[in-house]
């Protein structure tokens, strides 16, 4: 599939100290070392050669060349890595020169790419190196890593080799009928099978939930009356000043938001324009808004002045927020008399450990997804959802007492959604939209 050796700078565009020119395919070292001052061709693999990168007979830069040979590579295929000096134009210059020396323009995530179609690493592994690159926290880390190691495919491969197991009962006798009676061999031996691989997928999808929280973090919504504290709050968790705050009601229009990286779980906050009656058209766009954030929310913080009784607008946020995941925060602490069975806060001065501390032990039950496998990728839990409904298509053909080649059908396409899951039968499309959202150069 891949016949161009392929080249990309794989550090940042940055005056850095060091600057990495990274080329992959057949050619990797014969092009290389067109340009390199020493002879590469004769070095073993996995080897470092001192020189000089040379133009013309002139020195472009003093150069560390490392020579990787197929197939003890990342690509399987041979590798060649130049460190030079950093700079944009020394970089640059090495970069032409690979390119005039035959190699190709990598595009986006294609080293990667070439190591999952050469049989190095599976999607859930390439996905998980993206992740990792993209990691700003340590729990985001240390999910990719265990990405990487190939944690996912631990679980996914057994799931496959039950659901295997099954349709070779169903094949086998359909081929070479063992049973004269279809009605016991789907009931005593196809159903019970296939009642406990179900069993396996939801507890698979139920970890998978905190596996996603852990990696992706919660959105949430800061919601409450004009003039409550919303972005006060909002300012006092990021500890920037981000969101727009007076005494006037209606500060707020748009949308305000921030990141916050707490002990057990990472928010994406939404500070939310207040929800009350007005003629200002743009204020009402911002309410609706508001609302919409509310229906999308995975974890609500209603905040309420705690400095006066609830009013019919307090009211009726408790109203919209009743069945979501929600923490009521009692704000304006400094100038009420707290009790013991409400949650208080003064935003204003920056008194909300309870809030924090009510959060982090609310997600503490997910924090098992750091340190056992769990799928954690919104793709892959797509495509567990799918399996799952593919098996309950299938239970629900035996009990209506369909024809086993119909069951058949269900269960090919559960295990078409778990392979797709590791990649064994991805979509060429499939597979551009997923690498196209890696950097160059990896």
């Amino acid at each position: 599939m891949f016949n161009e050796t392929i080249v990309a700078i794989s550090t940042a565009s940055l005056d850095n100290a060091i600057s990495i020119i990274r080329l992959s395919g057949d050619q990797s070292i014969e092009i290389v070392n067109k340009i390199f001052s020493g002879n590469l061709l004769s070095k073993e693999s996995h080897t470092i050669s001192y020189g000089f990168i040379v133009e013309n007979n002139e020195k472009v830069d003093e150069v560390l060349v490392s020579v990787f040979k197929a197939p003890k590579t990342f690509t399987k295929e041979n590798i060649v890595e130049i460190n030079c000096h950093g700079g944009k134009y020394i970089t640059r210059k090495i970069f032409s020169m690979c390119i005039a020396s035959g190699a190709k323009i990598a595009t986006a995530g294609e080293f990667t790419q070439r190591a999952f179609i050469n049989g190095r690493i599976d999607l859930t592994q390439a996905e998980a190196v993206n992740d990792i690159i993209n990691a700003d926290s340590e729990k985001n880390a240390k999910l990719a890593i265990k990405g990487i190691d190939g944690s996912i495919q631990k679980i996914v491969n057994p799931l496959i080799d039950d659901l295997l197991e099954i349709v070779a009962n169903i094949e086998v006798n359909i081929d070479y009928p063992e049973y004269d009676d279809v009605l016991m061999l789907t009931n005593d031996i196809i159903l019970p099978r296939l009642i406990n691989f179900k069993a396996k997928l939801s507890e698979t999808l139920t970890k998978s939930e905190s596996g996603r929280i852990m990696n992706k973090g919660v959105k949430t919504a800061i919601i409450g009356k004009p003039n409550v504290g919303k972005s006060s709050l909002l300012n006092c968790l990021i500890k920037e000043d981000k969101a727009i705050v007076t005494n006037i009601e209606g500060t707020t229009r748009d949308l305000v938001e921030g990141v916050i990286n707490l002990e057990n779980v990472t928010l994406h906050l939404i500070d939310t324009a207040g929800i009350r009656e007005t003629e200002d058209i743009v204020e009402k766009i911002g309410i609706e808004k508001t609302l919409k954030v509310i229906k999308e929310a995975e974890l609500i913080i209603l905040v309420v002045d705690g400095s006066t009784k609830i009013d019919e607008y307090d009211q009726r946020l408790f109203e919209l927020s009743a069945d979501k995941n929600r923490i009521v925060a009692y704000n304006k602490s400094d100038i009420f008399e707290s009790t013991a069975d409400q949650l208080n806060i003064s935003a204003q001065f920056n008194k909300v450990d309870m809030l924090i501390n009510e959060i982090n032990n609310r997600y503490q039950k997910h924090l098992f997804a750091l340190d056992e496998p769990t799928i954690n990728n919104d793709r892959q839990i797509g495509l567990l959802n799918k399996a799952m409904i593919c098996c309950d298509s299938a239970i629900d053909a035996i009990n209506n007492e369909f024809e086993l080649d119909l069951i058949t059908i269900d269960l090919q396409d559960c295990y078409r959604a778990l392979g797709e899951i590791l990649g064994n039968v991805a979509k060429d499309d499939l597979l551009n939209a997923i690498f196209s959202k890696f950097c160059l150069g990896k």
